[in-house]
């Protein structure tokens, strides 16, 4: 551990600060809830559990949300930028976020996260996996330390959704997602920009007018309208389902596909962890 990092045994001796986690509808979050509850409970009567709400989430997330909070048995504080996505693209100039400029995460994901904390000095318990080479976000603010469960317990990836099995579930979305966060979210495979129009077309059609209208010239996926992404999306999948039927494979079952495969945890995207974590 560093000097950022506390060990579970060392935040459980510190009694005076506020002890956080932050949910982000995505799958390790959820699954450190469960596991603290189960396995330390004296842990999660102290936590504060939250959200960071952009207002752009997918309904499947909001679901979930209630399902684990009535599984946790506390209420997940749902925390907001005050204002929606619309307003901060105006004032960031009507351009639209991307891999080199995360505006949105540090707007409506940071800023309200470090306001609930204020100056208290936090414990925050983050769901990085044993498996995983990665740190996630951590605050710069030194009254803020950060502890990581998962890899001081040693789990893994199937851990995680052997957890999630047994008790809230694994959230809609991962039928055609790979992650949470926002419907727009610029990290989506083109399949997943296919999945959101078959799932939620209206609102890939709202991804659409804001690329249209605000984008300045830029697109969500770098040289590529949308309608173009999921167009080539739809002639892969044709293609792919031919060669599967040549080879006398069967579709794998879509559980089977999220606890096999981890797309979810591609590096390029990790300083956008607190979104999808």
């Amino acid at each position: 551990m560093n000097n950022r990092s506390y060990s579970l045994k060392e935040a459980l001796q510190n009694k005076n600060a506020r002890h956080v986690l932050g949910i982000s509808g995505g799958k390790d979050s959820a699954a450190l809830a469960i596991y603290l509850k189960d396995n330390y409970p004296e842990i999660h009567k102290k936590v504060e559990y939250f959200f960071s709400d952009t207002g752009a989430e997918l309904k499947e997330v909001y679901d979930f949300l209630d399902k684990l909070e009535a599984y946790l048995g506390k209420k997940i504080a749902r925390l907001s930028s005050g204002k929606d996505f619309e307003h901060w693209l105006k004032l960031h100039n009507n351009y639209l976020p991307s891999p080199r400029q995360r505006w949105c995460t540090r707007t409506m994901k940071i800023k309200p996260f470090e306001a609930f904390v204020g100056n208290d000095t936090a414990i925050s318990y983050i769901g990085i996996r044993a498996d995983e080479n990665r740190e996630g976000y951590i605050s710069h603010k030194e009254t803020i330390k950060a502890v990581f469960p998962f890899i001081e317990d040693g789990l893994i990836r199937s851990d995680i959704f052997q957890l999630l099995e047994h008790s809230v579930g694994v959230p809609e979305y991962y039928k055609w997602r790979s992650r949470s966060g926002c419907y727009f979210c610029f990290f989506q495979r083109q399949d997943e920009w296919l999945g959101l129009k078959r799932n939620h077309p209206d609102l890939f059609e709202k991804a659409k007018r804001i690329e249209q209208i605000s984008g300045n010239g830029y697109t969500w996926v770098e040289g590529k309208t949308l309608d173009e992404v999921v167009t080539r999306a739809e002639e892969r999948e044709k293609e792919q389902w031919v060669i599967k039927k040549a080879d006398g494979k069967t579709r794998e079952r879509w559980q089977e596909t999220i606890c096999s495969k981890g797309e979810d945890d591609d590096p390029e995207d990790q300083a956008c962890l607190i979104c999808s974590l």
